[in-house]
């Protein structure tokens, strides 16, 4: 079991596969790897790859028949968190998970470009939504020129939401970072490209696992230097799973995520003179006076504003295309429709 033990196998999965998948010829094993049709697994015997994912992602804990003839994920364990996001540029309003049974997510911020505050709590809201424990990393801290207002302005933005402070390159923070990650847990990192994550990875393990590629100067972006979702481990348990830069964030049903992370705004609401208060003109509005006084940021209340109407949009297209596959499904002719008993035990070609 060395090599699943390397992948975060625990006790917790143990039982988990106890209790679901088959016992006669099965064995546990983890996708370390899942592109374009192919998984790459982790089992007790080494790395396996195979054709035909099946809805399997990065993360997930599967059964694989292994009985002597050809190996075959025959069950998938129930996740224990799931990190999502809408599909870009998909109006048929699809979800893409990008990784399964993570125990913290890693929000990367570099600190060679300017604070994207907008991009940061979009991402801290999907990560609150996952399951998952999100902390915020600050990535080439030796590249910032304005380090200690930064780091301010960070930890003040994510409100209570642990923020660790690292540089690849001179080995700053790893230690810390290194910690934090228990055995058997898996750290999901998120964020741009260019914002350092594969030299994160190489640092934590000491050798180059992951490529790497330059910034541009102008906007601080790099180049996709990881192009799938993949599991590194780092050498007893713990692993980090290292994933593309992300340009953008559309969210997912992740109304408990802005809620927890935005409870400071919705703790307001009950405070407005109107209960059915849209936050708009209404008087005596609780949080255009938290607004004036300065007790609230206007840029995070528009910020909230924005993913609420996201989310609201979203629920609306997922409510249409439900009533559309019902109504399709309930007007479908039954299958042979208009055949005799004769004519459906007929060949097709005698007809």
């Amino acid at each position: 079991m060395d090599t699943l033990v390397q992948y975060g196998f625990t006790d917790r999965v143990d039982g988990l596969f106890s209790s679901f998948a088959p016992t006669a010829g099965t064995l546990p094993a983890r996708v370390i790897r899942a592109d374009r049709g192919r998984v790459l697994l982790a089992r007790p015997q080494g790395l396996l790859h195979l054709d035909g994912d099946g809805g399997l992602v990065t993360g997930d804990w599967v059964g694989v028949r292994d009985d002597g003839g050809s190996p075959a994920v025959v069950c998938a364990l129930p996740r224990w968190s799931t990190l999502q996001r809408k599909r870009a540029f998909d109006p048929s309003s699809q979800a893409q998970v990008l990784g399964a049974n993570i125990d913290l997510v890693g929000v990367v911020v570099p600190l060679d470009r300017p604070l994207s505050t907008n991009r940061l709590e979009r991402t801290l809201v999907a990560a609150c939504d996952s399951g998952a424990v999100p902390i915020v990393i600050l990535t080439k801290a030796d590249l910032s020129t304005r380090f200690d207002d930064v780091v301010a302005e960070t930890i003040a933005r994510v409100r209570g939401v642990e923020v660790l402070t690292t540089s690849a390159e001179a080995a700053d923070g790893l230690e810390e970072l290194r910690g934090r990650i228990g055995t058997g847990q898996t750290l999901a990192l998120l964020g741009p490209s260019g914002a350092g994550k594969s030299s994160l990875i190489n640092a934590l393990t000491g050798e180059d696992r992951q490529d790497t590629g330059a910034v541009r100067a102008g906007d601080g972006r790099g180049r996709h230097t990881t192009t799938a979702r993949e599991l590194v481990p780092l050498g007893d348990g713990a692993v980090v799973m290292d994933t593309p830069g992300l340009r953008g964030f559309a969210l997912w049903d992740a109304e408990d995520g802005l809620s927890e992370v935005f409870g400071d705004v919705e703790a307001l609401f009950p405070d407005c003179r109107f209960r059915d208060c849209a936050h708009d003109r209404e008087p005596g509005c609780a949080v255009h006076a938290a607004i004036g006084s300065g007790l609230l940021e206007e840029r995070r209340w528009l910020s909230y504003r924005k993913m609420e109407r996201e989310l609201a949009s979203l629920h609306r297209r997922q409510s249409v295309a439900e009533q559309r596959r019902r109504t399709t499904s309930s007007h479908r002719p039954p299958r042979d429709a208009g055949m005799g008993k004769d004519d459906r035990n007929r060949p097709a070609d005698d007809r």
